[in-house]
């Protein structure tokens, strides 16, 4: 999630123009598309296989003070307590952020092609094995974490997740098990126009649950098989039925920036952000807010900042901001997470890929999209799709997508285009069989029920 930082005051909003305008001038020529991806890491003890805690000297603020002094980055703090950082060198802005659970995220920078994505993430996941190592800390690359309850796991001291922690259970039952349980792969695409990031947006939250399928990776909940594929996905379903979902008014006449907007603005606040404080307004209607009406603000209106803040609170499939996010995916390791931005990178930024992707979906009904939604979590690959399965439509996806990256040319110093980045996916659709259906194949046979296994064969480092 979204660590805000103090900075100068942005412009007041004076109409819904202003939001409106906010978000359209995220559009970009092509030229200055780029590529951001975030990933988040379940963050465990090696001895014991039990989480970490934010306090003490192996818990989340020692690594977090270990890479500000063996590698250069900079801390962001609520008070005297770090939350996030920032790496301050060069023009490539990335941060490392903390979930509620302490799930360990790094939001990398906007980079222009997949081999940078790779390289920078292999950085990343370097320094913080290195640490990890000293500290006996490991990182798992699932999507729903194995074997802990809920009331196990450390609540991380950032002030939004106060709010949430308390409005959470008021609209969804799963909505603690999202902030604590989950992880996830995220992926940050531009958009050149208000017609662009029409199409790109239809695309992508017809083809979010195909990515869910092919990127599923969480199939055990506190300690045994779940009957997932995707818990995280399914968590999303029960979290808060205002700030989820496929969107379908996206697909209606007159879609555009406009309407986004009053979506938006139908969605409940969470807080409003004020001198390093995060007041508590959850609940309340940011059309209230825009009218000078906000009861805990009286006669204030909001900042840009302010709409900024509130477009992160909103978890549809897609989340439009200044750009789109791919919300879909599972949490994964380096394989797959370089895997994610190769797929819609491929889909979105070449003109007949994105045609083709259209095509593949514009005949698609809502009832169907949200069927897809509804399904694809508990059977994946073998959810039924009109004549066929969900596999036979990520197959084609993937191939979609393998075109689009190879008509970018875009190469790495050994000659290789951004294709390379798919391998992982062609096994998986070749074979039928997510990194989930491996998991549990392990689990019952070479793990023999054994999931411990999973923190010593899953894991960035050990």
């Amino acid at each position: 999630m979204s660590t805000r930082q103090e900075g100068s005051a942005s412009l007041t909003v004076e109409s819904r123009s202003d939001l409106v305008g906010w978000i359209a001038a995220g559009s970009k020529p092509k030229a200055d598309w780029r590529i951001g991806t975030e990933h988040e890491k379940i963050v465990f003890r090696t001895d014991d296989h039990r989480p970490v805690p934010y306090e003490g000297p192996r818990g989340i603020r020692a690594i977090l003070e270990a890479l500000i002094v063996r590698f250069g980055w900079e801390a962001i703090t609520e008070g005297e307590t770090i939350i996030a950082l920032r790496w301050p060198h060069g023009d490539r802005p990335a941060t490392v952020s903390l979930e509620p659970g302490g799930q360990f995220e790094l939001s990398g920078a906007p980079l222009g092609d997949v081999h940078d994505i790779g390289l920078e993430t292999q950085s990343h996941l370097d320094q913080v094995s290195a640490i990890g190592r000293d500290l006996g800390i490991g990182f798992l690359g699932i999507g729903f974490t194995p074997t802990w309850r809920l009331d196990e796991i450390p609540h991380m001291p950032k002030k939004r997740y106060a709010v949430m922690r308390r409005y959470m259970p008021m609209v969804g039952k799963r909505g603690l098990d999202m902030m604590y349980r989950t992880a996830t792969v995220q992926v940050n695409l531009d958009f050149g126009s208000e017609a662009d990031m029409v199409k790109k947006l239809r695309v992508s939250l017809a083809l979010q649950p195909i990515a869910t399928a092919i990127f599923a990776s969480s199939p055990f909940t506190e300690g045994k098989p779940n009957g997932f594929m995707s818990m995280r996905s399914e968590v999303w379903r029960d979290t808060d039925p205002n700030r989820t979902g496929m969107l379908p008014f996206a697909f209606e006449p007159g879609m555009g920036f406009e309407r986004y907007v009053d979506y938006a603005l139908d969605v409940p606040m969470y807080f409003v952000y004020r001198d390093g404080t995060y007041i508590d307004v959850a609940g309340a209607s940011f059309r209230d807010f825009l009218d000078g009406k906000l009861a805990a603000l009286p006669g204030q209106r909001p900042t840009l900042d302010d709409w900024s803040d509130h477009l992160t609170t909103l978890f549809p499939e897609v989340r439009m901001k200044r750009f789109l996010e791919m919300r879909g995916a599972d949490g994964g390791r380096w394989r797959r997470i370089c895997a994610l931005p190769a797929f819609w990178t491929g889909l979105l930024y070449d003109d007949a890929a994105l045609e083709a992707a259209w095509s593949l979906v514009k005949d698609w009904t809502a009832e169907e999209r949200q069927a897809l939604r509804q399904a694809v979590p508990r059977t994946g690959f073998k959810t039924p799709f009109r004549n066929g399965t969900v596999l036979e439509v990520a197959r084609d996806a993937v191939g979609i997508a393998a075109s689009g990256l190879k008509a970018r040319g875009r190469l790495n110093a050994a000659g290789n285009d951004e294709r390379i980045f798919l391998e992982p996916l062609d096994a998986i659709v070749a074979s039928g069989r997510s990194t989930a259906e491996d998991l549990l194949s392990r689990y019952a046979n070479e793990w023999k029920g054994d999931i411990d296994r999973i923190y010593l064969d899953h894991a960035f480092c050990t």
